[in-house]
């Protein structure tokens, strides 16, 4: 993405239309991945993601898998978008001559998963909501015993529904818990996922100057999503257990991120901060690789042709 000079509204653009199209891909795995997360020893719902799948679309129908999907198709548009742009803007200003040492690349990638949290935090909180309501409700029909006695089953809510209760008992505050924990999981994303990309990518480059080609670009963005990815994997799933409002009777609170790594480690040992590892990774490979193919493509500019040049 350093190789080549793009204007801010081509990197939206290429963003937005990268997020869009990665999460319509991925969005049942993501689901299957938060419902795996949220499991706790003595209420495991599900055995696989394969399981989850299976179970969803039998209770829930095929679209089941989608619960939430509109919050993301939503808000991953910025979100992408601020997460890109803000990498170029740092790379750029980081730079001497076009180069970057690794260090000044972590730091880039740093700016970056520290600029998106504004739009991930309450983007994740309401989809959460939305993703895991469904294996409350499984498990109020099947293990009942971990619903609590004299819990009437609600409706699930809607996320403009949420919202308004959010914004109402905790104000904007309501849509940013776990802001900590968010900021915990996509600052080392970020420091990890856009450095090796970008060396990774430089490996495939035609000759010294030319760039790579989108093949190489969409590998690249694979193998960096999904390592980053496996990585962070264990304060994404403190993330997870921080924002979900609704549990069983049987399922721990928590407080804090320090509480939520107590109890993990107490109750279900370190095993269950590797839990949606692979689905993580089924996740973020292809929905970066997209990205980057995407921009690497140019689609923003394209679009941005056939609008009327202004004269000078």
């Amino acid at each position: 993405m350093a190789d080549k000079q793009i204007s801010l509204p081509a990197k939206l653009i290429n963003g937005g239309i990268a997020g869009l199209i990665g999460v319509t891909c991925v969005f049942p795995i993501d689901l299957a991945k938060t419902r795996l997360q949220n499991q706790q020893n003595g209420a495991r719902l599900y055995t696989s993601m394969s399981d989850c799948l299976i179970k969803t679309i039998r209770s829930e129908g095929y679209f089941g898998m989608y619960r939430g999907a509109a919050v993301n198709l939503t808000l991953v548009t910025p979100e992408k978008a601020i997460k890109l742009a803000a990498n170029d803007f740092f790379r750029q200003h980081l730079s001497k001559d076009g180069k970057l040492t690794l260090v000044k690349e972590m730091l880039a990638g740093c700016g970056a998963g520290t600029c998106q949290v504004i739009v991930t935090t309450p983007m994740e909180m309401l989809k959460i909501q939305l993703q895991d309501a469904g294996r409350i409700a499984a498990q109020r029909k099947l293990m009942p015993e971990t619903v609590a006695a004299g819990t009437v089953e609600t409706k699930s809510p809607t996320a403009m529904q949420l919202t308004r209760e959010l914004l109402k008992e905790k104000g904007i505050a309501g849509l940013y818990k776990g802001l900590g924990a968010t900021l915990l999981r996509d600052v080392p994303f970020s420091i990890i996922y856009f450095p090796l990309f970008a060396n990774l990518n430089n490996l495939g480059k035609r000759g010294s100057e030319g760039p790579a080609p989108f093949y190489v670009s969409f590998i690249s963005g694979c193998a960096a999503g999904s390592t980053a990815a496996v990585a962070v994997n264990p304060v994404d799933v403190i993330k997870t257990r921080l924002q979900s409002l609704n549990r069983g009777s049987t399922e721990d609170t928590y407080s804090g991120v320090t509480d939520c790594i107590r109890k993990i480690l107490h109750n279900e040992g370190p095993s269950a901060f590797l839990k949606g590892a692979y689905c993580r990774a089924l996740v973020i490979a292809p929905l970066f690789g997209i990205a980057q193919v995407i921009y690497f493509l140019g689609v923003g500019e394209f679009i941005l042709s056939f609008l009327p040049k202004k004269d000078n």
